[in-house]
């Protein structure tokens, strides 16, 4: 199996090139499936030695056809572009398409806290997905990520203005994950399965409050940055609205010192280093 690739679904995007980049470091063969082989990201991969495939995360042809001969997979699942409904059915097909090639390995991306019952709708979608990879009789690993430090730059805007906006009191911990962190772990997991095979592994990188964030921020972009408060009447998205509310509320519970400690192979983000690398160009 050594010789056989390992397919990424969604490799252009920012957790299939992370877990694409930390493969190609380890020197695994990685098939990336991406909708338009002729998009300049899907190009540059391809131009890296990786073998491009074309395809859907909602066609079960495309993906079958992509899963074949391979040692193990990445996947992923998104609400953000159809909704909640259409996730599950891009969790189906991957799924069936799976079983269909008998695939060896699946790693599921999903989100941490989904086993929570939170009542937010992207993390019961994916919710959903791990109860039906779970009853199947694949061999199968669930990450779950937390909050990614990527969604900071959301707010690049305001944040150069000296704003950093959150629905979170400012001394809230909110427990965050690198993308090339999760990258190197589901690499680790792919290329080492057998320790991993049906566990649900959480992760997160750091935990720092809005004040320490704030802090970072300021001494990466070389003036100062503030936390402000958003009010939660004030997220209108009904999704983001129950999420933060689920922040807010019981929150990610990942045990991060014996993570790091049982895995140090990752070499752990901190926010601050991760700021201060992101920001460099921003001052």
């Amino acid at each position: 199996m050594a010789d056989e690739p390992i397919l990424v679904l969604a490799a252009t995007g920012g957790q299939g090139r992370a877990v694409t980049n930390a493969l190609r470091g380890r020197r695994a063969r990685v098939r990336a499936l991406v909708r338009d082989p002729d998009r300049p990201a899907a190009r540059e991969l391809a131009d890296q030695g990786v073998e491009v495939v074309a395809g859907s995360l909602s066609d079960r042809g495309s993906l079958a056809a992509a899963m074949s001969g391979v040692s193990g997979v990445f996947a992923f699942t998104t609400p953000f572009e159809a909704g909640v409904e259409a996730e599950v059915g891009q969790g189906r097909a991957i799924l069936s398409a799976a079983a269909e090639e008998r695939v060896p390995h699946l790693v599921f991306s999903s989100v941490a806290g989904a086993d929570q019952e939170t009542g937010v709708p992207h993390f019961d979608s994916k919710a959903r997905i791990e109860a039906e990879l779970a009853s199947g009789g694949m061999p199968y690993t669930i990450l779950g990520p937390t909050y990614f430090f990527d969604n900071t730059l959301a707010g690049t805007e305001r944040i150069l203005a000296g704003v950093l906006e959150l629905p979170l009191p400012p001394d809230r911990p909110l427990q965050q994950l690198a993308r090339p962190d999760l990258g190197a772990f589901a690499a680790e997991v792919l290329l080492n399965p057998a320790p991993y095979v049906g566990q649900r592994i959480e992760l997160a990188s750091d935990a720092p409050t809005p004040t320490q964030m704030a802090d970072a921020l300021s001494a990466a972009v070389g003036r100062e940055v503030r936390h402000e408060q958003v009010p939660l009447t004030a997220v209108g998205d009904p999704d983001m609205h129950a999420m933060w509310t689920f922040l807010n509320g019981p929150g990610y519970r990942v045990d991060i010192p014996a993570l790091h400690a049982a895995h140090a192979e990752v070499r752990w983000t901190r926010f601050a280093d991760w700021a201060r690398h992101t920001w460099a160009t921003a001052r």
